[in-house]
């Protein structure tokens, strides 16, 4: 079992960044890839981005490639979105997620985080 906590969230104007985190605790949590989606108001699920348990390989949605960053600290169980020149369509909750492989579909991934609110003024 892995259980997932978010933190970072919040209101920012277009342009701006912030830095999600997301931090995994339960047993070997640093063997799992982990992922990042968002949901908007109104909208399906959306990959954002993954990155395999080693750090190697990362996959970006076409939407985010150039602005997002994800990236993972594993002595801290820890992995990162950093989220630069923000849109207001960015505006979405995010929620991370841990499987055994980095995909791009939700369900490759076993367990899910509460999610962290961000919205994006324009």
């Amino acid at each position: 079992q892995v259980q997932l906590i978010e933190s970072g969230g919040g209101l920012v104007q277009a342009g701006d960044s912030l830095r999600l985190s997301c931090v995994a605790s339960g047993r070997t949590a640093s063997d799992y890839a982990m992922g990042w989606f968002r949901q908007a108001p109104g909208k399906e699920r959306e990959f954002v981005a993954s990155i395999s348990w080693g750090g190697r390989t990362t996959n970006y949605a076409e939407s985010v490639k150039g602005r997002f960053t994800i990236s993972r600290d594993n002595a801290k169980n820890t992995v990162y979105l950093q989220m630069n020149s923000l849109k207001p369509e960015d505006t979405a909750v995010y929620s991370c997620a841990a499987g055994r492989v980095a995909v791009t579909r939700p369900s490759g991934f076993l367990y899910w985080g509460q999610g962290t609110q961000v919205n994006v003024a324009s």
